[in-house]
């Protein structure tokens, strides 16, 4: 497979989940948007999604997509898992042509962003990417950042998206600095 080949267009998707369960450690109902763009790292999104269930009081069930208005009104924090170079350099731009960066484009900047860049080594090396991932951190959105390691098309290097064990403790130090959450 050929560097390139790392990255895919087109295929931004947002996933939305409410009707929370009750658990006595939640102080509210807490509502997270995932965002998913057209990285290999995408193929880790079922233990994302596992992992952010076993938080207490999450939600426990899929809905149909509504506006993007809609959902940044929903929504608490937003983990945008993986972010590819593509759609890092449109919202960095400030490009809404699909769902998920109308929602980014929209979102409410007094909730949180996290986002988790995943690309090729080359990719991730281009000069424009740190200008990209700056652009992000000065609009207040919150990185967690790459990791180097053996990526799909077997290039080595920076570029994998995080551990999902680092992106859902960076969601649930957001959570309980926000005092979303209790510990437990």
């Amino acid at each position: 497979m050929e560097s390139g080949a790392c990255s895919s267009q087109g295929l931004d998707t947002t996933v939305a989940c409410s009707e929370p369960e009750p658990v006595s450690s939640m102080k509210k109902n807490v509502h997270v948007l995932v965002g998913v763009t057209g990285s290999v790292a995408a193929l880790k999104l079922p233990l994302l999604v596992a992992g952010l269930l076993e938080i207490p009081g999450l939600w426990k069930c899929r809905s149909d997509p509504v506006l993007h208005i809609d959902l940044r009104r929903w929504a608490d924090l937003m983990v945008v898992a993986p972010l590819d170079a593509n759609t890092l350099g449109k919202v960095a731009s400030g490009i809404c042509d699909n769902l998920l960066t109308c929602v980014i484009r929209a979102w409410d900047r007094a909730k949180p962003l996290l986002f988790c860049p995943a690309m090729n080594t080359a990719m991730w090396e281009h000069p424009v990417t740190a200008q990209n991932v700056e652009q992000l951190k000065g609009f207040g959105y919150t990185e967690v950042p790459c990791v180097a390691k053996k990526l799909a098309c077997g290039d080595e290097g920076l570029g994998a998206m995080a551990e999902v064990w680092t992106i859902l403790r960076k969601v649930k130090e957001i959570l309980l600095e926000r005092d979303l959450l209790l510990q437990s």
